[in-house]
């Protein structure tokens, strides 16, 4: 893994105190020393002097990794810093700013692995060439391709990917295909590498699956290529489905024969008819080889207010028999399983670890009763809108003292004695806590032991909590290891709280404050005059900061969002309507700041993440002399300029 650099000051390139010194040193050992680094930090280091920027100028014509993803670079920006590299061997990077006119700078034979998010405004020919060009690929993940209007993706494509691909191990096509192909091209995944190990879809027709599966078993008998061979040695299986049926489960348990971690979900546009749904004779298809380690069926309710309304007891019994060496269960949407259910997993999966049950209506504090007398060791629990829980639920739950991530939104029969029995937990890192009845009572509860530990808090819409917690949490008696919070919905949050927060110099990385109609100005120019312990620089530690909706918002917060304040903001969610010109100076200003105006959530939302990090390596917030480097120095003329013409008005 790259070691990354965190050069402070951002230095005028044209002065350096070192650069005496430097040039003392041979350039082969500079450069030698910088192939150690990834990109962000030789553009940190090129920022500085003019010594340094030479060197990583020479070292980016044959660094082997090119990994950037939360910034999104410019065809103007990418061109010099790729185009003379003829040894990369691996690029991931965002790719929001880019379209077919970058196809022939992205796309090198001496690639063997390629990550590319945000391809909207690709076509299908960003596909085609890599299956021309890219003969010793191994890993292809390709995120949003074509979803601008205009763009599409021809069959003609996927064939190219799969006949010139041909040692690929890991393929994510994280978009809709059901939107360019027909049901009946299902056949052309027939060609994939017989390497491949790990495959993941963004969405497909369960129609569509069960062909490619079905058409591959039968093929075997002949010699072609389409052989029954080339999904046996798939090990991870992930897909987004119209409808999960009984016939797309069978499929995959008798074709994938090496299949260690299925997750397969859907949300229909309305209620499945019988013949087309997941039924108990389904669960019992699952796992007829007895590999599997991981199990994720989810059915959401984005679209329509639809569950597994065919799967009961019976079904957990029969999906029970064949997951005995199970380490991960994720089940959502099984609205006629019971106690007894679910009951029957926990007492069979001896090795399970992870947990996740998500609107489970007749889930009740039974199902872990007698906890205490399994082996379990759980370290992962989820139990999202499973209305029915209470205190006493999560009282035994707490005995495992292993628990690490603990998801309870939605639970909103929870109160403080839930917070009690969580605060003896000496290892929990992520709480989420959405919607539950908890008080300021509560959560002082954790200063007494987990908040030492805890990175992620969540309190969205717990609307009994007032400015007192974050005082009592934040009175800066103690390190804190917190990260995120959000703050979301609390209707009697003020400006008060934010204080306390930024007074405590706490080094939060993500915060979110949307819909908290009280916050205003003074809470933007408190975060923006923060100096967290770990760093000098003001409001350093902020990456995400979400006010959308907030009240108390005027023109005034957008002169502290403006450089230098905020240096790694990367998101930012805001109100359109305070001023639209100026958000969109600020925009323009800050390339590589994604501004949101609409309302969407920013980052990942916690149900819809797939854990895909062995598939997507994420690169940490990017030091603000990577922007520096890439655009020069650029005067703050157009935000004043738009700042005049709204005090004008």
């Amino acid at each position: 893994m790259a070691t990354t650099v965190l050069c402070g000051g951002g230095g005028d390139v044209d002065g350096c105190d070192g650069e005496r010194s430097l040039d003392l040193l041979p350039a082969a050992l500079l450069e030698t020393i910088m192939t150690k680094l990834d990109v962000a930090s030789l553009c940190s280091l090129a920022s500085t002097c003019k010594t340094l920027k030479s060197c990583v100028t020479r070292v980016l014509t044959f660094t082997p990794n090119f990994h950037i993803f939360n910034v999104s670079l410019s065809m103007e920006t990418v061109r010099p810093l790729l185009f003379p590299n003829q040894q990369l061997s691996s690029l991931k990077l965002d790719c929001g700013r880019l379209g077919n006119s970058a196809i022939d700078i992205l796309v090198r034979p001496s690639l063997r692995e390629i990550s590319l998010h945000n391809c909207r405004d690709f076509s299908g020919d960003l596909i085609s060439e890599i299956g021309r060009k890219c003969k010793d690929l191994r890993l292809l993940c390709l995120g949003s391709v074509a979803e601008k209007v205009g763009r599409s993706i021809s069959r003609c494509a996927f064939e190219d990917l799969l006949n010139g691909c041909a040692h690929l191990e890991v393929l994510a096509l994280m978009f809709d295909l059901s939107l360019y192909l027909r049901p009946g091209d299902g056949r052309i995944f027939g060609l994939v590498s017989d390497k491949l190990t790990h495959l993941e879809l963004g969405h497909i027709s369960s129609r569509m699956m069960t062909q490619l599966l079905t058409s591959t078993e039968i093929s075997g008998q002949d010699s072609s290529r389409v052989t029954s061979t080339v999904l046996q040695n798939v090990q991870q299986l992930r897909l987004s489905v119209d409808c999960i049926t009984d016939a797309v489960v069978k499929a995959i348990s008798k074709s994938l024969t090496s299949l260690i971690d299925l997750d397969i979900r859907d949300a229909p546009l309305e209620d499945p008819r019988q013949l087309s749904d997941l039924t108990d004779f389904g669960l019992h298809e699952i796992n007829q080889n007895g590999k599997l380690k991981h199990l994720s069926l989810i059915r959401s309710q984005e679209f329509h207010p639809t569950y597994f309304r065919r799967v009961s007891d019976q079904g957990m019994l029969f999906l029970a028999d064949k997951c005995l060496g199970m380490e991960s269960i994720c089940l959502g949407g099984f609205c006629r399983v019971t106690d007894a259910g679910f009951k029957t997993i926990l007492h069979s999966c001896a090795s399970l670890s992870k947990l996740s049950i998500y609107h489970g209506p007749k889930l009740t504090d039974l199902v872990f009763h007698d906890i205490l007398a399994t082996t379990l060791s759980l370290s992962h629990v989820s139990l999202r809108r499973c209305h029915l829980l209470t205190d006493h639920a999560i009282q035994k739950l707490a005995s495992s003292l292993k628990l690490e991530n603990l998801d309870l939104r939605g639970c909103r029969n929870l109160r403080d004695e839930t917070l009690k029995a969580v605060s003896h937990l000496p290892k929990l890192k992520v709480l989420l806590l959405d919607g539950t009845d908890i008080s300021d009572t509560g959560l002082s509860y954790l200063k007494e032991g987990v908040l030492d530990s805890l990175v992620s808090l969540s309190v969205r819409g717990c609307r009994n909590l007032t400015d007192k917690f974050m005082s009592t949490l934040f009175d800066g008696s103690s390190k804190l290891a917190l990260r995120e919070l959000d703050l979301s919905n609390l209707p009697n949050l003020t400006d008060a709280a934010i204080f306390a927060l930024a007074k405590s110099g706490a080094p939060i990385t993500k915060l979110q404050l949307r819909e908290c109609r009280l916050i205003g100005d003074a809470s933007v120019m408190a975060l923006a005059s923060t100096r967290v312990y770990e760093d000098e620089c003001p409001g350093s530690s902020l990456c995400l900061l979400d006010l959308y909706d907030c009240g108390g918002i005027t023109q005034l917060s957008f002169k502290w969002l403006k450089k230098p304040f905020f240096p790694r903001l990367k998101w930012l969610g805001i109100t359109g309507s305070v001023n639209r010109d100026i958000v969109d100076a600020l925009a323009r200003r800050r390339s590589h700041l994604q501004v949101s105006c609409r309302g969407e959530e920013l980052g990942n939302d916690g149900e819809d993440d797939w854990d895909s990090a062995d598939i997507h390596q994420h690169i940490e917030a990017q030091e603000d002399e990577l922007e520096q480097w890439i655009l020069g120095d650029e005067g703050d003329v157009e935000m004043e300029d738009a700042e005049d013409e709204s005090e004008e008005d």
